[in-house]
């Protein structure tokens, strides 16, 4: 059976260990039935073990050689290769309801990722999967960590986030230079979270743009009376801030 050859210009570096596989196949138990889309699947080394458990799954593969590898070795996933860019594709039309997406993330574009699967949050009830370490810690990151930051932030505001586990390099073909790490996240019942979304993102990324800046430094521009400046938050230094206080200060802002 002829392999792949991994792509560096895609990032690719294809998991060998089927345990850590199933682990992460494992993160969506509690989601058979509804439909799932992985992303960059290669080999299918997660996707084999998606199937077993009865996922109704559907995959998106840029690399036109896994596709074919794809096409060649899983009959079950007749029509459901689709070969396009995730990051172009318009991913809420492929599915009529709710659905997760899952996969062994591509390191160069993961956060891209997670920000459209941001965009999709109404209809994405779980993402789950493998990146670099530093990227999964950096969404499950809490305030006061060094890590947190505006990812944190917008992803958290949706989504419980869990960080699962660590994978070492050594059970990756080629193996890469940084450890990765499993994270999940399942849709919180937040519909509404009491302010102007689109405002909050313009705060949140002004801020983290400028942290080592107090709030006062950073958002004034932002402020719509200046008055509102005097408020205590406005000392403090962007991840020092829970995502209920950055819903605060959107709508001090606002006042």
């Amino acid at each position: 059976m002829q392999k792949v050859k991994p792509k560096k210009f895609l990032g690719q570096h294809f998991l060998t260990d089927m345990s850590v596989a199933q682990r992460i196949a494992s993160t969506l138990d509690d989601y058979v039935g509804m439909p799932v889309l992985e992303v960059g699947p290669g080999m299918g080394v997660l996707s084999q073990f998606l199937l077993e458990k009865g996922h109704d799954l559907t995959v998106v593969e840029l690399d036109r050689e896994s596709v074919a590898y794809l096409e060649r070795n899983f009959p079950n996933l007749e029509g459901r290769i689709i070969g396009e860019d995730f990051l172009q594709l318009d991913v809420d039309s492929l599915f009529e309801g709710d659905y997760c997406v899952i996969g062994n993330y591509p390191y160069n574009i993961s956060s891209q990722i997670f920000f459209k699967v941001l965009e999709s949050k109404d209809r994405v009830k779980c993402c789950s999967g493998m990146l670099q370490k530093e990227v999964a810690e950096r969404i499950a990151a809490g305030p006061g960590s060094k890590t947190y930051g505006i990812l944190s932030v917008l992803l958290q505001l949706w989504y419980d986030v869990e960080y699962l586990f660590t994978v070492d390099e050594h059970v990756f073909n080629p193996p890469p230079k940084v450890k990765s790490g499993v994270i999940r996240l399942k849709r919180n019942n937040v519909t509404d979270p009491g302010c102007d979304v689109k405002q909050l993102k313009t705060v949140v990324k002004t801020a983290f743009g400028q942290r080592r800046k107090t709030l006062r430094n950073s958002l004034r521009s932002l402020a719509r009376n200046a008055e509102v400046l005097n408020d205590e938050v406005f000392g403090k230094r962007p991840e020092q801030l829970s995502v209920d206080e950055f819903v605060r200060l959107t709508n001090l802002l606002n006042d």
